[in-house]
């Protein structure tokens, strides 16, 4: 039996995380930070402490650390451009960091000096802003060192050493502090295959043409497969669309079989047809939709 075979594309999806700061002086609205997928660290600390006269700090000093049941999740932007934290304290204190490289460049080790805040500097500067429990800067300059970083696929971060100082407002008074992540080596990214049999059956009592084929991953998942069936009979044009759901596991190929009802009062029948078919699912360890599709001629013989 032939099949056609296409190994599966990832789909990036983007969201936007608001973070709410109240200010001393006004109100910074919301701070919207490009989102991947955030990945909790398996080891990490992060602190920071502040000269007095520092709105973000107020003057005390805070330090977190994963072994003292802090959640600490990190990732970073699609071009690894930008690297943001989030910090829940056991004590119910909740930060927000985030370290950005002027545009299209990936942040590297090096001290960034020039920082405004993000995500409103401007390309050619990079980005620094430490808010949360309920502060942040109208305004801030900065800089921040990277001494080391290392990416894996889509948004992970698997080790980060970073220092920095903020300014809010223009204060003489700083904020200065430091992060430390180390997580295991990324996962790999889900790869997906999806393969068409070319034959095919139409059903003498009911019209329906059924389709089949087989799918791949390389981690056990669900995967939604779908499609559109198109025939044309004696300058009729007969349409019909299908989806099944199989568990999919590494190792063989998983069948899949679904049936195809035409939309109108002509069945499907003995012949040719376009197969357009479509498998989806979600990578469980970037929470990611990867997808795979095909369009190919399938002959349908009686069934």
């Amino acid at each position: 039996m032939e099949f056609r075979v296409l190994r599966g594309g990832l789909s990036r999806a983007a969201a936007v995380v608001a973070l709410a700061a109240a200010l001393a002086t006004g109100s910074t609205g919301l701070l919207p930070v490009e989102e991947a997928h955030a990945a909790p660290a398996a080891e990490g600390t992060f602190g920071f402490s502040g000269d007095e006269g520092d709105y973000i700090s107020l003057g005390q000093s805070y330090a977190y650390d994963t072994a003292s049941e802090d959640h600490l999740n990190v990732y970073a932007n699609a071009d690894n451009s930008v690297v943001s934290l989030s910090v829940d304290g056991a004590n119910g204190d909740w930060w927000s960091l985030n370290l950005a490289a002027p545009s299209g460049s990936a942040l590297a080790p090096g001290t960034y000096a020039g920082a405004t805040r993000h995500p409103f500097n401007e390309p050619s500067e990079p980005g620094l802003s430490l808010d949360g429990n309920g502060r942040g800067c109208n305004t801030l300059t900065g800089t921040f060192t990277i001494e080391e970083v290392e990416f894996g696929p889509l948004g992970y971060v698997k080790t980060l050493d970073a220092t920095f100082e903020q300014h809010c407002e223009g204060d003489v008074a700083a904020a200065r502090g430091e992060v430390h992540i180390d997580s295991p080596a990324p996962p790999a990214a889900l790869d997906l295959g999806l393969a068409v049999a070319l034959e095919g059956t139409a059903s003498t009592l009911n019209g329906k043409a059924t389709l089949h084929g087989s799918v791949s991953c390389n981690k056990p998942v669900r995967v939604d497969v779908a499609g559109d069936v198109t025939q044309v009979k004696k300058r009729k044009l007969i349409r019909g669309s299908y989806g099944t759901v199989v568990t999919c596991v590494p190792g063989a190929p998983v069948a899949w079989s679904a049936k195809a009802v035409p939309t109108g009062d002509v069945p499907f029948q003995r012949g040719d047809v376009e197969v357009e078919a479509r498998a989806t699912a979600i990578d469980p360890d970037y929470d990611q939709s990867v997808s795979a599709a095909e369009t190919v001629a399938v002959h349908l013989t009686r069934g």
